[in-house]
């Protein structure tokens, strides 16, 4: 630990520890302390122990040996997963529930201000009325206002929007009292916490650094690890040849050295196939693409409102709204809950139609739909049954026959999870089924609805690997900012009003982006506030702003387009020979579709390099 933190107060301390799950220890040894004003990062993969370990803060988990110490009257508070809203209770009256009677109005009032207006709550709406996203905004303002030494916070982004997520952000970084947390948005915890407790293995680790440094601090441990491995087995490989030699059985001290051999080569190999398990990535290879044209998708000067029951006005979404979507783009949806994301994921897929103007879709596109309520999953069926064909145990994964059991193992399901009911998954592991379902065939254009919401950090690197190695179109929305990084190359962010800004690379891009705006000596005129792309060009009207991903991407196409050229010099001097065909008919077909596929690269990654290289100029200009 560093050394500032003696000079914090020590609240809560957790001591050797044994916690017994069905019969068996899942902690042993446990020892932690929390500390105030402490912000911590509690990570682990799913089933490492992180609900049963803010079960043991709490205390609604006795530990079955060991020392739980609470000092100075310290008060818990955790925000709530599950409310079952009581009818005709308001939000102010749910929020204020578990505060003194006597706490007086003026406070009440002011945290109203400071924390209930923040989340996007309106104190007088009734919790039966609430959706999800909005009874967990409730649940989380209720865990604020009562203001506990320690605050548990349980995927507390989950279905915010941006604006309130960097709220949320700058309000924990300067609470008074310690918070732990458990969240998927590796941003999030980046900006707010100055520790790590990593479950690992039935053992907690306690990183001194935030959780910007995470990545490297872990990889140091596992590589500590590794060498540990490495070295002892080399041990137990001289100890086990000397026992395989042949000893004798009547010398004592030999016997117990030759079980001392086996039961370390033993314990080996459980250790090796622990760390083994503890550092699998997930790998399901490339998705196919399917075959499309060049452009996919055309709005046309588009237009859709809707009427807002609440103020009886209309409700501008688009307001003759141009983009064309080529083959290949990765798009993500940036806005305000209700700003008009998910209508525009409708008026692609054909489930909506514009007021005015046109959407014009190629033909022949597949369409691979992730639909955040999950309504193409069936809760009373079983997972093998919502993944299958009926009666049958293999289903198609892009083209090749799988075995259920082996399919659902890549998205870390045990094979006897292939008999369970969805409806018995927890939102996790519903999100990650749901994955399961849409990326086995993800089709030639694939449209994701908050696919983040729930995972933990091993399934966003196995999706944001898989997404950033598919070659079809990708439209996703988000609201994870690291996310959004590293897997699309510009943004539709939808500021309201009918407004769209079209922003080339991802989140940390429309930050840079929207810092410049705010900046008055280089401001734009207002009218360019409302980006209203020409179709034939939308990405050249975007900010002008490079991407780092860009910016890489154009330094490497020299190189590419020198290779490329090389290999088509080749093969059009072997095309060149006249006895090919008699010679080898087959190379000669290969040799020429190989030599077609080159050109067509060839020309892509010319015009790609003219593209950037004038969008460089642009934003140098």
């Amino acid at each position: 630990m560093s050394t500032d933190q003696g000079a914090s107060e020590l609240i809560l301390s957790v001591e050797d520890a044994v916690v017994v799950l069905g019969g068996q220890p899942f902690f042993e040894d446990l020892t932690f302390h929390i500390h105030s004003g402490r912000k911590i990062a509690l990570v682990g993969k799913n089933g490492a122990g992180k609900t049963t370990l803010m079960n043991v803060i709490t205390g609604d988990r006795d530990i079955d040996d060991g020392e739980r110490r609470v000092y100075h009257g310290a008060t818990i508070g955790y925000m709530q997963q599950h409310i079952d809203p009581v009818p005709g209770q308001t939000v102010k009256e749910f929020v204020f529930l578990g505060m003194d009677e006597k706490t007086e109005e003026w406070d009440r009032t002011y945290k109203i201000e400071m924390i209930v207006q923040p989340l996007g709550l309106h104190p007088q709406d009734q919790m039966d009325k609430l959706s999800g996203g909005m009874l967990r905004r409730a649940a989380l303002a209720r865990a604020l206002v009562e203001e506990p030494d320690i605050l548990l916070l349980d995927e507390p982004t989950n279905h915010m929007d941006l604006e309130i997520i960097e709220w949320l952000e700058n309000y924990l970084k300067s609470y008074k009292g310690a918070v732990l947390c458990v969240s998927h948005d590796r941003a999030f915890l980046a900006r707010v916490t100055d520790r790590v407790f990593w479950l690992d293995r039935g053992g907690l680790k306690v990183s001194p650094y935030g959780f910007a440094r995470f990545a490297e601090w872990s990889q140091d441990l596992l590589d500590q690890e590794a060498r540990a491995l490495h070295n002892r087995e080399k041990k137990v490989e001289q100890e086990m040849e000397w026992a395989n030699r042949g000893v004798k059985a009547r010398v004592k001290r030999n016997v117990r050295r030759v079980e001392q051999a086996r039961s370390d080569k033993a314990q080996l190999e459980a250790d090796k196939a622990a760390y083994r398990r503890a550092t699998r990535k997930i790998d399901l290879g490339t998705p196919e693409a399917g075959d499309s044209s060049q452009r996919v998708a055309e709005f046309i000067n588009a237009s859709k409102s809707f009427s807002d029951p609440e103020t009886g006005r209309e409700k501008v979404i688009l307001d003759r709204f141009n983009l064309r979507i080529k083959r290949g783009d990765k798009i993500g949806l940036l806005g305000r809950n209700g700003s008009g994301k998910t209508t525009l994921l409708k008026l692609l897929i054909g489930e909506m139609d514009a007021d005015a103007g046109k959407v014009k879709m190629a033909k022949d596109l597949s369409f691979g739909y992730f639909d955040q309520k999950r309504a193409s999953l069936n809760p009373d069926k079983t997972l093998q049954e919502n993944l299958c064909p009926v009666g049958n145990d293999h289903l198609d994964v892009r083209g090749k026959s799988r075995h259920v059991c082996g399919y659902l193992k890549d998205f870390m399901f045990e094979p006897e999870d292939a008999w369970r009911q969805a409806k018995t998954l927890s939102g996790g592991q519903l999100n990650r089924l749901m994955l399961a379902k849409v990326l086995a065939n993800p089709g030639s254009f694939l449209i994701m609805d908050e696919p983040t919401n729930d995972l933990d950090m091993e399934t966003l690197d196995m999706l944001e690997a898989i997404l950033q190695a598919y070659e079809g179109t990708l439209v996703v929305v988000s609201h994870d900012r690291d996310f959004m990084d590293q897997v699309v190359d510009y943004l539709l962010v939808f500021e309201g009003d009918g407004r769209i800004e079209i922003i080339n690379g991802g989140y940390t891009d429309y930050l840079a982006y929207k810092q410049a705006q705010d900046q008055p000596e280089k401001k734009e005129p207002a009218a360019k506030s409302a980006v209203k792309p020409d179709p034939a060009a939308p990405k050249e009207k975007a900010a002008a702003h490079m991407s780092y991903k860009l910016k890489y991407e154009l330094e490497q196409l020299p190189q590419k387009i020198k290779a490329l050229e090389a290999e088509c010099n080749a093969l059009s001097e072997k095309m060149d020979d006249p006895e090919l065909y008699t010679r080898d008919p087959g190379d000669f077909v290969k040799t020429a579709d190989r030599l077609e596929a080159v050109r067509a690269a060839l020309d892509d990654a010319e015009t790609r390099w003219l593209e950037l290289e004038e969008l460089r100029q642009a934003a140098e200009g």
